[in-house]
């Protein structure tokens, strides 16, 4: 009988150094950490788009504190938020150079007041030249009841009494525009005014480029026996404008809406708004966005 040849025996594995010992921990454990849901554990969410607010500019030393005092407000309302300021002209620092020097996301909220020149042609031109932005422009301030609010309020601050009177009417001053839907958008915020005044006559005039004036409006409303009116200030901030309304008024002549705390969530409302089209969220969503203080 043969006898069984004998098999040599296996080699055993050659032991592991520190070194591999360690790696081959670190291996098996990030293997096996892959494949585990860690309880109550949330990957940190991106970074919100930043929020450029795109003033027009001015001359006049008051206008950018005053920006910058309805900034200050903005981000008081939603820390966190990254908020940066360009301008359309005039003033530093301009839209452009805002634009270059952000990365990732933007939403160009207009500190305008209508669907104008600017809001339609100069920030989606800007916002096209900034390839490297993922972004959109948000609507312009106007119209809207945050801004009725914010209206109503500098005519009170300058001394417009409450309660309506037959004999009081209102000139709301605007900047003016040759676009037609800007018109439309400030006759719309006349009436937003007159409603949250009681009915009080409120009719839209203009600085610049359409009609009437500030003083074709004052002389048509006094025509109608109005002999009380007050000039409300639909601009963000001081300027030659703002001032020529002003100095046109024959009684109250309200200050420019600035760091107004309505207006400053009216801000917030259209960057959200924004963001829910961007998102494709359905429109009635996007109508009913509201700004969460």
């Amino acid at each position: 009988m043969t006898a069984p040849i004998p098999h040599p025996p296996s080699a055993s594995p050659a032991p592991l150094g520190a070194g591999d010992l360690a790696a081959e921990i670190s291996a098996q454990l990030g293997a096996r950490l892959g494949r585990v849901r860690l309880h109550g554990f949330r990957r940190p969410a991106p970074p919100p788009p930043t929020l450029v607010a795109v003033a027009h500019g001015s001359r006049d030393p008051r206008a950018l504190p005053t920006v910058r005092a309805l900034l200050d407000r903005v981000r008081a309302l939603r820390p966190g938020l990254p908020v940066r300021l360009g301008h359309i002209e005039l003033n530093r620092p301009l839209l452009t150079d805002t634009l270059a020097e952000l990365d990732g996301g933007a939403v160009l909220v207009p500190l305008l007041f209508g669907r104008g020149h600017h809001v339609t042609h100069d920030l989606p031109a800007a916002l096209a030249g900034a390839p490297h932005l993922t972004g959109r422009v948000a609507e312009p301030l106007g119209p809207h009841t945050l801004l009725a609010e914010a209206l109503h309020g500098r005519l009170l601050e300058a001394g417009f009494p409450e309660g309506r009177s037959p004999r009081t009417a209102v000139v709301l001053a605007a900047a003016g525009s040759r676009a037609p839907r800007s018109a439309q958008d400030t006759e719309r915020t006349a009436r937003l005014l007159s409603a949250r005044l009681g009915g009080t006559p409120v009719l839209p005039a203009y600085a610049s480029a359409a009609a009437p004036t500030v003083a074709d409006a004052i002389h048509a409303l006094t025509a109608r026996g109005h002999d009380r009116i007050a000039v409300a200030s639909c601009f963000t901030a001081p300027g030659l404008f703002a001032t020529r309304c002003a100095d046109a008024a024959p009684g109250p002549a309200a200050a420019p809406l600035g760091d107004h705390p309505a207006l400053a969530r009216l801000v917030l409302h259209r960057y959200d708004q924004a963001l829910l089209a961007r998102t494709g969220s359905d429109p009635e969503s996007a109508r009913a966005a509201t700004v969460a203080v």
